[in-house]
């Protein structure tokens, strides 16, 4: 009987439900740029903490190691970092990764489109969730693309000298970063790649004589000190990259992290753009504080420049639809949503 009843109890705990395992998974971070860029800061504030709140309860947990300033890969190396599975999640720099992530630079190919940031990122968000080609690069390159899209307000000059037309610019060394140099097309300017790690210094030592710049990022980098004077010439805001995630180590990843994972991303976009809105206002009355000059450049100058310029788009579209990379229809949705959502480009790309 005894026997028996042992036989009984051992079934029954044999048939109940097993508590659930635990998971505890780890993740290590990366970005090329300091923390005291807001991309990167969301990731701390806003995207890390959303992650860690989104799964309790939920059996599984995320530890993230944090890895800023080119601690493990520097500025536009990020795809790659996390492509080899060195680090599970980072900032995927478009801009900066040009040969990789060709069709994401499509914003940086059509300037004078819109100074309006948080537009610009939603018709990217909304297009890398819809359409699946936007994301092909990161699948090629085993990246998966998470969201928090990193969006840049509206790109203008700061110089060491004034500017009030476009022939103050003839013969002077003008830096910009990634495709945003081919801006200078049709200026006068020499144009010179750069970034925002080396402005500052390069500023001061007569590198060259200004920078293509936002004003968000021109405030904490201090660039007014040696580029005072500060032209809005309505460049347009731009795309420059999003929080990406190692492929392999993602789609071995419970749903339920998965999706938290895009939570955090969701949550440090929304904080991402209101902080951007703020600083940008924060930003130009901080430069005047300081005694940077600040002008509008005249109608007559911006239509000037947009209209003296390369259409580098159409060079840029038709080289990459020859490598079976489908940029010239990119161009032409990424044209049409803006105009949809409100835009008047001084120039149409795309039907030119």
């Amino acid at each position: 009987m005894k026997h028996a009843l042992r036989l009984c109890a051992a079934a029954l705990v044999l048939s109940a439900p097993l508590p659930a395992v635990a998971d505890s998974f780890n993740a290590t971070v990366a970005a090329g740029h300091p923390p005291v860029f807001r991309w990167v800061r969301m990731i701390s504030e806003v995207f890390i903490p959303t992650v860690t709140s989104t799964l309790d309860g939920s059996g599984h947990s995320v530890s993230f190691s944090e890895q800023y300033g080119g601690a493990i890969a520097g500025v536009g190396e990020e795809l790659e970092a996390i492509e080899s599975g060195l680090v599970e999640i980072g900032t995927c720099q478009a801009l900066f990764d040009p040969a990789k992530l060709a069709i994401q630079n499509v914003t940086y190919y059509t300037p004078f489109v819109s100074d309006d940031a948080r537009t610009v990122s939603d018709l990217m968000h909304k297009l890398h969730s819809e359409d699946p080609r936007m994301t092909a690069a990161y699948t090629e390159n085993n990246n998966v693309y998470l969201g928090a899209p990193i969006a840049i307000d509206d790109y203008l000059l700061m110089t060491n000298f004034p500017v009030d037309s476009l022939d103050d610019l003839d013969g002077k060394k003008i830096a910009a970063p990634g495709a945003a140099i081919n801006w200078l097309s049709g200026t006068g300017a020499v144009g010179v790649s750069g970034n925002l790690t080396t402005y500052y210094n390069e500023l001061k030592t007569g590198v060259y004589d200004g920078v293509i710049v936002f004003a968000s990022a021109a405030l904490p980098g201090k660039l007014y000190e040696v580029a005072p004077y500060v032209t809005r010439a309505g460049l347009g805001a731009q795309y420059a990259g999003a929080l990406c995630a190692n492929k392999d180590w993602y789609d071995a990843l419970p749903s339920e992290v998965q999706d938290a994972l895009h939570a955090g991303a969701d949550a440090a976009q929304a904080w991402y753009m209101d902080a951007l809105e703020a600083a940008v206002a924060a930003s130009f009355e901080g430069m005047a504080a300081n005694g940077a000059t600040i002008t509008d450049a005249p109608a007559e100058m911006r239509a000037a420049w947009a209209a003296g310029m390369d259409n580098a788009a159409k060079v840029w579209a038709e080289s990459l639809d020859a490598k079976e990379i489908p940029a010239s229809d990119m161009l032409t949705i990424y044209m049409d949503g803006m105009r949809a959502a409100g835009a008047t480009p001084l120039r149409d790309w795309d039907k030119e």
